[in-house]
Parts: C-alpha cells; sequence; structure tokens
C-alpha cells in the first residue's frame, strides 16, 4: 500500500499522489491508458442491472476517472467532471445552469470565445447575456440584479485573460446568494494553486487544463469542479450528453498533475520579473499584470490569491501604429506567435479588445499585447524583447 498524503501536506505534495492507485495498477506508478467502448458483464444479471463502474466507454474509464478524482481533491470540490477543451467546460457549466427563458450576467472581460458563445448560441436557446463591468461594486450589481430579474447566473473570469481586471469574486459571490442565483467562474489564469475558487464562494468553477494542467501545449482538455449543489446536477447533465474526452489527453493531465506546482511557480517568478522589466521601458505605457502594484485590482488580487501565473499584457505608447507592432513581433527570436499560454514555450500575440466591449469602454491609450512567458533563459527573453524594442522604436523615428 502506497504512503497517501495526510490533509495537512502541502499542495506540491498531493499533486504527486493524487488520481492514482498502484494497489490496482499492478505496482505501477501511473494509471495506464485505458481505452474502449464495450465493457464486458460477468453474468447476464450483472448487465441488466448495470451493475459495473462503468456500463459503457461513453461512461468514462478509469483514467478519467483518476483525473476527475485528482482535481476534485484539489479543488475542495464535491465532484468534478472532464472534457475536450475548457471551452467545452464553459459550455457545459452554462448549459447545465441557465434554461430558456433565463438571463445570465457575464462579465465584460471574458475570453472572446465565452462571448461567441452566449451571443451566438444561448441567444438561439432563449438564453440572454448581459454584460457587466468586471470592477462591479456590490451596489451596482445589485441594481442590475434588479434591472434583470430573470437572472439565474453570473459568469466571472478574474481576471480577463486579456486586460486582467481582478474582480471581487468573495463580494460577487454574497450579492449572488441573495438573489439565490449561480455563480460560475473561469480560474484557468490562476488555477486552484492560486485561487481557492470554490472555497471562496463560487458553485462552479471551470479549467482549461489545455494551459497549466498539461504544460506542454500538446493536449486539450476541459475541466469542471462544482460544490455539493452543483455537482449531482452536472453529473447528471453529462450523463446524458455522454461526451468523454480522449483517453490520452487525460493520461498527459495527470502527468502534468505531478509538475504543475513547480511549473506555476516558475512560471509566476518568470513573469514578474518580465514584467518589471517591461515597466522600465520607455515604449510601454503600462503593464497589465495583476501581481504588480501598479495594476488595477492588485489590492484584490493580494487579497484572495496566493500567486500569479505567467500571462500578462502590456500597452504601448500611442505613437505606435500597428504597422510597429508587427514588425517589432515578426522580428523576434524566441516569442513565437500564438494563441494559449501555460506551456514551456514564450508566446505573444496582439489583441483589441475594445472592439467587442459592451458594458464598459477599453480604451488602454495604445496597442494591446499579451505575453506567455515560457521556460527560456530570462537573459535570452530580454535580449530578444530588447532587440525587439529596438526594431519599434527605429521604424517609428524612420516614419
Amino acid at each position: 500500500m502506497p504512503h497517501q498524503p495526510s490533509d495537512q501536506c502541502s499542495v506540491e505534495t498531493k499533486l504527486g499522489r493524487l488520481g492514482r492507485n498502484p494497489d490496482e495498477q499492478c505496482g505501477f506508478i501511473n494509471c495506464p491508458i485505458y481505452r474502449g467502448s464495450t465493457v464486458l458483464y460477468k453474468s447476464f444479471d450483472d448487465a441488466l442491472k448495470r451493475r459495473s463502474a462503468y456500463w459503457y466507454g461513453t461512461a468514462g474509464n478509469p483514467t478519467v476517472t483518476n483525473l476527475q478524482n485528482a482535481w476534485t481533491e484539489l479543488t475542495g470540490g464535491a465532484g468534478s467532471i472532464v472534457v475536450s477543451s475548457g471551452m467545452q467546460a464553459i459550455a457545459y457549466a452554462l448549459l447545465a445552469a441557465a434554461n430558456s427563458g433565463d438571463n445570465i450576467l457575464v462579465a465584460d472581460a471574458v475570453y472572446l470565445p465565452t462571448r461567441n458563445l452566449c451571443d451566438n448560441f444561448l441567444m438561439t436557446k432563449g438564453i440572454t447575456t448581459t454584460y457587466y463591468d468586471p470592477c462591479i461594486t456590490a451596489d451596482e450589481l445589485r441594481e442590475l440584479l434588479r434591472q434583470k430579474p430573470n437572472t439565474t447566473v453570473i459568469f466571472m473570469e478574474s481576471p480577463g485573460s486579456q486586460t486582467f481586471e481582478v474582480q471581487d469574486v468573495p463580494m460577487i459571490c454574497a450579492v449572488a446568494r441573495e438573489f439565490n442565483i449561480t455563480t460560475i467562474i473561469d480560474n484557468t489564469w490562476a488555477s486552484p494553486i492560486f485561487f481557492d475558487a470554490l472555497g471562496i464562494g463560487c458553485d462552479i468553477s471551470v479549467e482549461a487544463g489545455t494551459k497549466y494542467v498539461g504544460g506542454h501545449s500538446d493536449m486539450l482538455l476541459g475541466l469542471i469542479s462544482a460544490n455539493e449543489e452543483w455537482y449531482p446536477k452536472l453529473r447528471a447533465f453529462m450523463n446524458l450528453m455522454q461526451s468523454v474526452p480522449g483517453n490520452e489527453d487525460c493520461y498527459l493531465g495527470l502527468r502534468g498533475l505531478r509538475t504543475m506546482y513547480i511549473r506555476l511557480k516558475e512560471a509566476e517568478k518568470r513573469a514578474l520579473e518580465i514584467a518589471r522589466f517591461m515597466e522600465s521601458r520607455e515604449e510601454v505605457l503600462k503593464v497589465l499584470h495583476p501581481a504588480l502594484p501598479s495594476c488595477r485590482g492588485h489590492e484584490i488580487w493580494k487579497r484572495d490569491f496566493t500567486g500569479s501565473s505567467g500571462l500578462f499584457s502590456i500597452v504601448l505608447r500611442p505613437q505606435y501604429t500597428l504597422q510597429d507592432v508587427e514588425r517589432m513581433i515578426e522580428n523576434y527570436k524566441l516569442f513565437s506567435i500564438g494563441f494559449s499560454w501555460g506551456g514551456f514555450e514564450s508566446l505573444v500575440m496582439c489583441f483589441d479588445c475594445s472592439a467587442y466591449r459592451t458594458a464598459t469602454t477599453f480604451a488602454p491609450g495604445g496597442i494591446l499585447i499579451r505575453f506567455q512567458i515560457g521556460l527560456e533563459s530570462l537573459e535570452d527573453l530580454k535580449q530578444d524583447l530588447c532587440q525587439g524594442f529596438d526594431k519599434l522604436s527605429r521604424e517609428s523615428m524612420d516614419c
């Protein structure tokens, strides 16, 4: 029997032990990849009464279950569900919680595909969406809920994964309880390691395991964890949908958990150093990183979070054009152009969030660029950024 960590053990110790049972795996440390559709029963009576942990492949398998159990223990939820992507996790959580005729409140800073889901799919199912200022106060939220009495769900993303506003999640959850409203949060940026979403009051927490759970940019995965009230409802919904993620992706998710804490702490350290370096550059108007005192929402971050991840944005000074930025980014040698984050490679992407914000006006004063800081040498990354800034400044001066 392998030694199991106690509840008092630190999270990095627990991550090495969650979601595995060598006693049931012939002594091997890691759960293998289970593949299959048909499940064989020992007897006719067992088949009639579905006397099996898995009646069919769409009910999951031990690989999926081990990941779900690990995530439940990490999040402190009543149970967890694993799906094929972060976006699917968001969609399933919203579809399980909202019905035709309902209104949902969604933070104006959410991931654009979440907004597209609300505006282009949920709307066709009779579910309306009202966007709200991510920095909303308690009184403003109460007034908005009085104006929208059919609201049943509040969906948060904190911080916003492009503009990095930090929401007052405890306050929003408290107000939601006053109105008997369900709260859902996209907790991908911080993960349960740096933000205890369920413990702080959210009913449902979703995570794109594609990012820091996987950690290597080679899998797609979504995770949903919920409290005692909502987990049975989500499980019933998933039993109807019969949708399971790829078995290999679940295996990679389990493997990723073993090093997730170490990778996140390294990402935190590296991103903070690069963010402070960005603050020192005259080309940069502002740095949007919640762990920096200059960032809006920093005091809330300091109160509610225990760390920060490797993703942040900068805003360039207004004299730089999109063409200037294109030349700078294409001149990078180490920062690759691509979406997502949480992997080992540094990434860069330009966003115009002002084009689709509706509840708030996002006017940062210059072009917004988002950086994912990877595991390359910090000095090499700084050198790459410097030569990019030099290119930006020279080209701008030549115009």
